[in-house]
């Protein structure tokens, strides 16, 4: 059985795998996941080392310059917490700049390799509201949302 701290250190290991993830570095996920790992963010919902890795190469493919910081750590028995700032600038929009603030549950695995890997972020503020078409419309749609009628 895995004692605490290395349970820290495969925590460690999997946030500096995403701090310094590159295309080339894609297929070392298998050291800090289990084969049949979850992920899933807003897009995405697979299972298993290749699909895991196939949302990482999209990702590439779609982001220049992506890049994750890790601002904060929490754990609590097999479940870890990790808050993150994604930055990188979207191909199919003129290289456009995007940031994303958000936040992983990561569920460990008995070895300490992260079995599931659950992203949580706001894709209608942060990334639909800044598409040309679509943005105006979404925008539109949170501010009616969030208004609170007033008593007469």
């Amino acid at each position: 059985m895995s004692g605490t701290s290395d349970t820290a250190d495969k925590v460690d290991a999997y946030v500096r795998y995403f701090e310094t993830l590159t295309p080339d570095t894609i297929d070392d996920l298998e050291k800090v996941a289990t084969p049949d790992v979850r992920f899933r963010d807003p897009f995405n919902d697979v299972s298993g080392l290749p699909a895991m890795r196939a949302v990482l190469a999209h990702m590439f493919e779609q982001v220049a310059d992506p890049r994750f910081e890790i601002t904060h750590r929490a754990r609590d028995g097999d479940v870890a917490f990790i808050r993150w700032r994604f930055t990188g600038r979207l191909k199919a929009l003129s290289n456009r700049q995007w940031e994303v603030i958000g936040m992983s549950e990561l569920h460990l695995a008995p070895d300490g390799r992260i079995a599931a890997h659950i992203d949580h972020w706001d894709a209608a503020a942060q990334f639909y509201a800044g598409l040309p078409l679509i943005g105006p419309i979404i925008r539109l749609l949170q501010r009616r949302a969030g208004r609170i009628p007033q008593s007469h």
